[in-house]
């Protein structure tokens, strides 16, 4: 195998014509055998300059900096809603069927957070579903959630666990992680952010993502992971990486990516190793203490994103809205839903060093590493502490306010959900709004306007 360089990437970029791809190639790209890798350069630090707050009137705040003291409880919003009608039906979880020298440990009591049972998933606190899962590597695909053009997204539902951050325009992503099961279609895939770099020695993953700006793209030739990194920025193509083909998007919106054959190039680079990654716990059995909520509002100060989760007691998961509709899959066609949802408070920064050339404007940085407020919610009840996070290190640790009793997810999968200092824009309600008959007065306000124009939406700058 060849020896992987900086030139080759400048060379394969050349010929590609930077990172556009052609509709469904049929060969991969280039073989890239990994070498060693160089010493970390440490990312440069400047005296943060806190985002200028949104327009919208700012919730109190208490301080940017949390300490081991409880922090301020929100107040229910009460609102009288209609019970929770159409239900969706979970689809079940498709597994891998087991070898035949494969055993797995009986299930257990509490998982974590720094020991787990042989062959349990640090991820989700189950075991895995066979070997191939045990020995694969955490796998972190960027998944686009901006324009609504790029809704329904494919495979999502698959993840252990999804983190839905902030980006520039107070739109947001995703970072799916999976170890558990894979996905033949994720997508549509998008560029690498600020925060993935956080998320990689955090979850000991590999990351799949469809380019970068310049300066998060020379990080990661710099960085002790750089064959981690698997991007058509960095020569790896179709496969893994394909265009849908559809005309009817933006070409930007049109990348997709299979998870096995994202881990199979990372098995021919040698970085496919089953890692143990600590910090989350797990038990059946919810904390004492817990309060009820049961709709779950997040208002991301712009009329382009909020998400909504509402707890469904017949089957204890919490299922997604987004931007006021059902969130669903668009291989199942079912609502994307979760065993857990965790709110983490983190402060949120202008880097006016690095300028993103997709919106010619200043990144933002999520600083998810230290301490803040954390919200866990699961079995219809909310419970409050801490995250912990040391920059750089593996491992999300959640506490409460004591920083050493761990704050026990249910077994399964988690959304984390990241929002500003003090929890800006989170309303927690014991009671559900009325999100079926919010989502039908969308669609038809949305059905008169395209019948009314009978032409197709302006191309939209997207972050």
């Amino acid at each position: 195998m060849r020896a992987f360089s900086v030139i080759t990437v400048m060379l394969v970029l050349l010929l590609a014509g930077g990172i556009g791809l052609r509709v469904l190639p049929t060969e991969a790209g280039p073989d890239i055998q990994a070498t060693a890798p160089p010493t970390n350069t440490p990312r440069p630090t400047l005296p943060p300059t806190n985002t200028p707050p949104p327009t919208n009137t700012p919730r109190p705040t208490a301080t940017n900096t949390p300490t081991l003291t409880p922090s301020v409880t929100p107040s229910p919003t009460i609102t009288p809603s209609p019970t929770f009608t159409n239900t969706p039906t979970p689809t079940n979880t498709p597994t891998h069927t087991p070898t035949p020298t494969w055993t797995p440990s009986p299930t257990a009591t509490t998982v974590g957070p720094l020991q787990y049972p042989d062959n349990f998933n640090p991820l989700t606190g189950l075991p895995y579903p066979d070997e191939a899962a045990r020995n694969r590597r955490n796998l972190i695909v960027k998944v686009s959630n901006y324009p609504d053009v790029v809704r329904p997204q494919s495979g999502l539902d698959k993840a252990d666990i999804v983190f839905e951050y902030e980006v520039e325009g107070a739109v947001t992503r995703f970072a799916a992680i999976y170890r558990s099961q894979g996905a033949d279609v994720v997508g549509s895939i998008r560029s690498g952010r600020l925060l993935d770099l956080e998320l990689v020695p955090m979850f000991e993953a590999l990351l799949a993502y469809s380019g970068a700006n310049d300066w998060i793209y020379n990080y990661i030739l710099d960085a002790d992971w750089k064959w981690r990194a698997l991007s058509p920025q960095l020569g790896v193509n179709c496969p893994p990486f394909c265009r849908s083909g559809e005309e009817n998007k933006p070409f930007e919106h049109t990348l997709f990516g299979n998870t096995y054959e994202m881990w199979d190039v990372a098995t021919e680079r040698e970085v496919n190793q089953g890692m143990i990654v600590r910090g989350l716990s797990f038990s059946y059995v919810p904390d004492p203490g817990g309060e009820p909520a049961v709709d779950i509002f997040i208002n991301y100060w712009s009329q382009y994103q909020d998400t909504r989760w509402q707890y469904n007691a017949e089957n204890g998961r919490y299922y997604r809205w987004n931007t006021g509709e059902p969130h669903v899959d668009a291989v199942t066609g079912k609502q994307l839903a979760t065993d857990n949802v965790v709110i983490l408070e983190a402060t949120h920064t202008d880097r006016p060093d690095i300028l993103d050339s997709e919106i010619s404007g200043i990144v933002i940085e999520t600083e998810l590493w230290g301490q803040g407020t954390a919200w866990l919610f699961r079995d219809g009840l909310w419970f409050e502490g801490y995250w912990r996070h040391e920059q750089g290190k593996n491992g999300l640790y959640l506490v409460y306010a004591d920083g050493s009793t761990p704050m026990m997810l249910k077994p399964g999968q988690t959304w984390f959900n990241i929002v500003r200092p003090v929890m800006w824009g989170v309303d927690v309600s014991t009671t559900r709004v009325d999100t079926q008959a919010t989502a039908q007065a969308i669609y038809a306000t949305q059905t008169q306007v395209m019948a009314a124009t009978q032409t197709e939406q302006a191309p939209t700058t997207t972050p």
